[in-house]
């Protein structure tokens, strides 16, 4: 085994070195401060005592396998109506964007007329319409 030559001090080389503890108490803002460290100290036994039931808490929610897949589960139950929306809005912007591009066609004056009158533009205006009043009232 190896031995590695550490200088070993001595007490009163330690000593030297750093400052009398009864003269760091003396200073006024070291007083100062043990006399507000005093007067918060049932706080502080409160703080610490919400802080240990919590850390307890958070140990204990953490070793759970059983609510962590549980967790998992019902954050996967949220997100997928939100996923196969988006899917389907995606797709169906993917299948507008090809038929536009095979569609050469010019639409004119009374092909927007025409256009007016379907449901889905329609309901795409009262939508807008709708929308754009929410966020008047919002402004106001």
């Amino acid at each position: 085994m190896l031995e590695t030559a550490i200088p070993k001090q001595n007490e009163s080389d330690l000593h030297a070195e750093q400052p009398d503890v009864l003269d760091q108490l003396l200073k006024p803002e070291i007083e100062e401060a043990l006399e507000i460290l005093v007067q918060n100290l049932p706080k502080l036994v409160e703080m610490m005592t919400l802080l240990t039931k919590t850390y307890d808490l958070a140990t204990k929610v953490a070793g759970d396998r059983v609510l962590i897949q549980d967790t998992v589960g019902a954050v996967k139950e949220v997100v997928k109506p939100i996923e196969q929306k988006a899917k389907h809005f995606a797709s169906a912007a993917i299948e507008a964007g090809n038929r536009m591009e095979q569609d050469t066609s010019k639409i004119g004056l009374f092909g927007m007329l025409r256009m007016f009158k379907d449901p889905e533009l329609q309901r795409v205006l009262r939508f807008s319409k709708a929308y754009l009043d929410v966020l008047g009232e919002r402004r106001k």
